[in-house]
């Protein structure tokens, strides 16, 4: 039987997508106000960055209970009897843990297997995707974690910013938070270092910061999968994807939309990049 892939939404793999790779994707919910939406499922970043700029509630975020994953996995129990599950990184949400514990509540007998990904958005996709690929080729459970564990400090990924507020205000924020304060029409570069939100740059244009996600990207020598992706910028993702094909022209550039989840913390006017390659 093929070796079945789970991960959480916070990982940014568009559904259809994760639907060619038979990528088992589990919502995160997103709580505006009293009422709970699952992440890709009952609200769409669109519908999401709509409630947000009409809402003065600021939205929370929290990972579904252990009953939810553990109906994951019995479900997918049904089609195979090995099962890696690839979280976001545990230093940002209680993903990784309750994944862990969901295995003590299957009904089925199935071996499961929970890998942290110490990251979010599409590096932490870029990940899985390589993991379902070599799923999909027949791949043992064993080798497909040994690959996940050597792709992990493989993946690599920054994002420039409109705004930290969102950050801040959701307790995310980690390193980045001697970035706040930043005066305006500075663009400041974060991404993920050993688990949790780094600051690695502060641009001084919205095009230069642009530029910086490009020249990112370029750094790399032998590249495994490239991911481009935006909040509410479509016009910005569409010319830094065609400037990476340009410059990587036999790779597909993964195109993806911040999920509400995602969305609920870094705000509007992200864009990333996410990589994963070698560097010189």
């Amino acid at each position: 039987m093929t070796v079945k892939i789970i991960t959480d939404s916070l990982g940014d793999i568009p559904a259809e997508l994760a639907e060619e790779l038979g990528i088992t994707v589990i919502p995160i919910n997103v709580i505006f106000g009293n009422i709970n939406y699952r992440d890709g499922v009952d609200l769409t970043t669109e519908q999401f960055y709509d409630k947000l700029a009409a809402s003065k509630i600021y939205p929370a975020t929290i990972v579904p209970p252990l009953g939810h994953f553990a109906d994951t996995y019995d479900k997918v129990a049904e089609e195979t009897g090995d099962i890696l599950v690839i979280t976001s990184s545990h230093k940002l949400t209680a993903s990784y843990d309750t994944a862990l514990l969901a295995r003590e509540r299957m009904k089925k007998k199935c071996r499961v297997e929970v890998i942290d990904s110490l990251s979010v958005i599409m590096v932490q996709g870029l990940i899985v995707i390589a993991a379902a690929k070599a799923a999909q080729d027949g791949a043992k459970l064993d080798k497909i974690m040994e690959g996940v564990r050597n792709n992990i400090p493989r993946a690599h990924g920054r994002m420039a910013f409109g705004t930290l507020e969102y950050l801040r205000r959701g307790g995310r924020i980690g390193k980045a938070k001697t970035f706040l304060g930043t005066v305006l029409k500075v663009s400041p570069i974060l991404g993920i270092r050993d688990g949790e939100v780094y600051p690695f740059a502060r641009e001084h244009s919205r095009a230069r910061a642009i530029d910086y996600l490009y020249d990112f990207a370029d750094g790399f020598t032998k590249i495994d999968g490239i991911g481009v992706e935006h909040a509410t910028t479509p016009d910005e993702a569409d010319e830094l994807a065609l400037r990476l094909q340009s410059r990587f022209p036999g790779e597909t550039i993964y195109r993806s939309r911040v999920s509400p989840v995602v969305g609920a913390h870094v705000g509007p006017r992200v864009l990333g990049v996410a990589v994963l390659g070698d560097r010189e």
